[in-house]
């Protein structure tokens, strides 16, 4: 053999072996995404939207992979429990947590987390967006939005109104709800939304702003009447029910929403993997009508999208808590 090929094959052979060395095993082709059983964190007990959300996803992810999702609920300090677990595990798309839109009022109006939410960690998408109802109890005698604001202002001491705590959801809508109408109320605060709503069932505080699975029941049975929805876009499954803002307070808007956030760090390609999978379960009819069940419409978005509603919602929140005097500390 000539030994310019000799030289030139060993050549070869050294910088094949070389560019391996350099390379390393980190230059393999990373494990496909999911690696392993997949954890869904659930700030929040059993049982409610948030962890009805997450079980039917979690379901049709596994189903879809051939892998296990397993949901955790993580419940206390108005979900800081479940997120501040996530925010220290690994950024690999392992475990990804479910979060009501009350997340984002904690985010914007608790100035004493032990993390920030905003950097530590990145969306995955939307999941559902629901509506509260505007709940009162039939002895009021009011119909609708306008007569309940006009009652409210002619109450001597304003009203009381309910919700599931400082600073959830129910507790911004009830208040801007006062704050558009013109009249005062006072918060009553409830261990949770089921005895905030049974309290407006009996008459005891004059109003509620309820998710679904609290108010649709005792609307069908009579024993509340739903005003309206909270949400701009109305409710879709209850096309009869009027938003607040057609039925008398032009411009009023308060929707509750799911989603899905991963710590900082997690690879986009996960991120949007994981996106693309939770959209593709919830586009199944099985899925869309179960949530609606529930009082919810399936929703999607990309990780970029969900980030940039996150944004907003925590600015316009922060901005709400001013406006009407609710803070979290």
């Amino acid at each position: 053999m000539p030994a310019c090929l000799t030289r030139a094959s060993a050549l070869a052979a050294v910088l094949s072996l070389s560019a391996l060395l350099v390379a390393g095993p980190g230059a393999a082709q990373p494990a496909p995404y999911p690696n392993g059983p997949v954890r869904f964190i659930v700030p929040a007990t059993p049982g409610g939207t948030t962890d009805v959300v997450a079980r039917l996803v979690a379901k049709h992810l596994a189903d879809a992979w051939a892998s296990p999702v397993i949901v955790e609920n993580r419940a206390g300090g108005g979900g800081v429990v479940g997120a501040s677990y996530v925010v220290g595990t690994k950024p690999d798309g392992q475990t990804v947590l479910i979060v009501p839109s009350a997340f984002g009022v904690r985010a914007a109006l608790d100035h004493k987390l032990t993390f920030d939410p905003m950097k530590d960690l990145v969306g995955i998408g939307l999941m559902a967006r629901a509506p509260s109802f505007l709940v009162v109890s039939p002895s009021l005698n009011v119909k609708t939005v306008p007569e309940l604001v006009a009652a409210s202002r002619a109450a001597p001491n304003g009203v009381i109104y309910g919700s599931a705590g400082v600073g959830s959801t129910g507790h911004l809508h009830a208040a801007l709800f006062a704050s558009m109408g013109g009249f005062p109320g006072t918060h009553a605060a409830y261990r949770g939304t089921p005895e905030a709503v049974t309290d407006a069932m009996l008459g005891r505080v004059q109003y509620v702003f309820s998710p679904g699975p609290n108010a649709l029941p005792l609307a069908k049975d009579g024993r509340v009447v739903i005003l309206a929805s909270s949400s701009a876009a109305g409710a879709k499954f209850l096309p009869g029910v009027p938003t607040v803002s057609q039925a008398g307070l032009p411009g009023y808007e308060g929707d509750d929403w799911f989603g899905a956030l991963v710590p900082t760090g997690t690879p986009m390609a996960v991120r949007e993997k994981l996106s693309r999978d939770i959209a593709a379960a919830l586009a199944k009819p099985e899925v869309r009508d179960r949530l609606n069940e529930v009082g919810a419409d399936a929703v999607s978005s990309t990780p970029s999208e969900f980030d940039a509603m996150l944004l907003a919602y925590v600015a316009k929140t922060r901005k709400l808590g001013d406006e009407i005097g609710i803070s979290l500390n």
